[in-house]
């Protein structure tokens, strides 16, 4: 491989080693809280998922919109036009503030919902003081989000993950004092992990705030030098790089959604079984997420560089990046896939299907890894509204019937739990095959653009 492609392997890995510490530290604060909450009680677990699962389908989407942020400030820190970072950062903080306090209100106000569902009163109960409790935290972490994300376009990346392990660490410790009642703390089950997460949400912000105040890292773009109202424009630049960012993740995650509700009438052991083998999917797709937005990090710094050309290898390398890193992960799949499993459960049924199923999950990392490399470089171009729409094509129109058609009808006989990832499969590698195409047109389009220009510079002058 030419040493073009190793320098941006290592540009990539500088910037996503750090990112991947940070997505690993929000995934353990969760896994944390379900497993704190689930040895208070079963109906406490199922309290705190019925309220996750509302709120990580509306936080995900907002989460997309504040994603914009990355290739917005990146852009503008490859042209190093930095005075406009800071001036950018100010004016989309109100947005992200917004949208937070927003999210806030209707956390603390979807009692209306839940209590529509034919569910326990006693789970119910349980979910929406959760959400109550979790409501101002939900505001905190925008606010962090943006900031992050600021921090993230300028490649920097390790005080992101230094924080959100710390935060990680804090968790745990006042998980056990809210959700058991420990020092004299008013003993909370499962509505306690709510009030732990708003409390580690605003220690990350304030404490994000302040780094960036007195880090001399961020000094040149001047942040919080003065006072900045909203700007029409740059709300318009948001919403149209971030909605459909918003838009596509809550497309995949309704897949996954969508996949456990075509299951469920199959049983318990089933249901219970894909949850594990899609768990520890989502847990090895940590190593492409994080390399996808280091490349949204990368290929956007290099655009406002007006370097197209290594633009175009560091999009190819993200690329490569996350096959290497798909393979390796379908072969620990393989190799230790039964001791995996064993972790989750130690009912037999539940493993034996588990443990047939992930080797569908191991199948799942190539499709995957690849469309995440081209997802996150195609945000570093600000390309996101056709990216969302091949999401939409790839996973409701071919994903979730085939799946649905497999598990229930086959060719013969049912698929069962195997159909569902069959579809899921085929939804992700069609989407794959369609951002890789769409990742050579923009580049392509890119660089004849770039050329243009060059040319009409000296006549120009």
């Amino acid at each position: 491989m030419s040493n073009k492609y190793i320098k941006e392997f290592r540009q990539l890995i500088k910037i996503g080693v750090p990112i991947f510490g940070s997505q690993m530290s929000y995934m353990l604060m969760g896994t944390a809280d379900t497993i704190i909450a689930g040895r208070a009680s079963a109906n406490d677990l199922a309290g705190l998922a019925v309220g996750t699962a509302f709120a990580n389908t509306l936080w995900f989407f907002v989460t997309g919109v504040i994603f914009s942020v990355t290739p917005i400030v990146a852009q503008l820190y490859g042209a190093k036009k930095f005075h406009e970072i800071g001036k950018k950062l100010r004016e989309i903080l109100w947005i992200a503030a917004f949208l937070g306090f927003l999210l806030a209100f209707i956390f603390f106000n979807l009692d209306i919902i839940l209590n529509l569902f034919p569910i326990k009163e006693s789970i119910t109960d349980i979910s929406i003081n959760y959400l109550k409790a979790v409501a101002p935290g939900i505001a905190f972490i925008t606010i962090f989000t943006c900031l992050r994300c600021y921090s993230e376009g300028m490649t920097l990346t390790k005080p992101i993950f230094f924080i959100a392990f710390t935060g990680m660490l804090i968790n745990i410790p006042l998980d056990l004092i809210f959700v058991y009642g420990w020092f004299g703390a008013p003993k909370l089950g499962g509505v306690g992990c709510g009030i732990a997460t708003s409390i580690v949400a605003l220690l990350m912000m304030i404490t994000l705030f302040v780094y960036i105040s007195f880090s001399q890292n961020y000094k040149k773009t001047k942040p919080f030098s003065e006072f900045t109202l909203p700007s029409k424009s740059t709300t318009k630049e948001v919403f149209k790089l971030g909605l459909p960012i918003g838009i596509g993740i809550f497309i995949e995650l309704s897949m996954f959604s969508g996949a456990a509700i075509i299951l469920s009438i199959l049983g318990e052991t089933v249901v219970a079984s894909h949850s594990v083998a899609i768990n520890i999917a989502s847990l090895f797709f940590m190593v492409p997420l994080a390399i996808g937005l280091a490349a949204a990090t990368r290929v956007g710094n290099l655009i406002g560089e007006s370097n197209p050309h290594q633009a175009k290898t560091a999009s190819f390398s993200t690329i490569y990046l996350c096959m290497i890193g798909a393979l390796i992960n379908s072969f620990i799949i393989v190799v230790f896939g039964s001791e995996i499993v064993g972790l989750y459960t130690t009912e037999v049924p539940v493993k034996e299907l588990a443990v047939s199923l992930i080797i569908f999950a191991a199948i799942f990392q190539l499709p995957d890894g690849i469309q995440m490399g081209a997802l996150g470089s195609l945000r570093g171009y600000k390309d996101t509204f056709i990216p969302m729409v091949l999401l939409f094509i790839s996973y409701w129109l071919f994903a979730m019937p085939i799946g649905y058609y497999l598990t229930n009808y086959g060719f013969g006989d049912p698929y069962g739990a195997k159909g569902m990832w069959y579809g899921m499969i085929i939804g992700l590698s069609i989407f794959s095959f369609l951002s890789v195409f769409r990742l050579r047109w923009t580049i392509k389009r890119n660089i004849k653009r770039s050329a243009t220009q060059e040319l009409q510079q000296p006549l120009s002058q």
